[in-house]
């Protein structure tokens, strides 16, 4: 599983997340730690856009669960939810994704995001579906 572990860390959060600057931090299933830039990923009043903060969470639960289901099982989101609490303008935001309930085809994440300050900006939660073996 280490191996996969790291052939997961190293593609990250996909050609999205490279795009928003995400960077994998922690990767298990039952906890996960990634940072991203503001910069770059602003609403046009320079705040960090609520959108950038549900790409973040997405892929920490997405990542989470792949590495719960394996290498041989395919992973999909059906739900996700996020409370923005506080703007960021400048500097990182870090998210913890932490597991709440890993099942054999159901995995469920709670993710707060804070800013360079450790203030909380943003808590989301996923779940995710875990589809039959290939």
């Amino acid at each position: 599983m280490s191996e996969f572990m790291n052939q997961l860390s190293e593609r990250g959060s996909g050609a999205l997340g490279k795009k928003m600057g995400i960077e994998i931090i922690e990767a298990s299933p039952q906890r996960l730690v990634a940072t991203m830039p503001v910069e770059g990923n602003t609403q046009p009043l320079g705040l960090l856009h609520g959108g950038a903060s549900v790409v973040l969470a997405e892929s920490l639960g997405s990542i989470g669960t792949q590495l719960h289901a394996g290498p041989d099982r395919r992973i999909v989101g059906v739900d996700i939810n996020a409370t923005h609490h506080k703007s960021a303008t400048k500097g990182i935001v870090t998210a913890v994704a932490t597991a709440i309930s890993l099942g054999k085809t159901v995995c469920t994440y709670e993710i707060i995001i804070t800013n360079d300050e450790n203030q909380r900006t943003c808590t989301a939660r996923i779940t995710c579906l875990i589809l039959a073996q290939r």
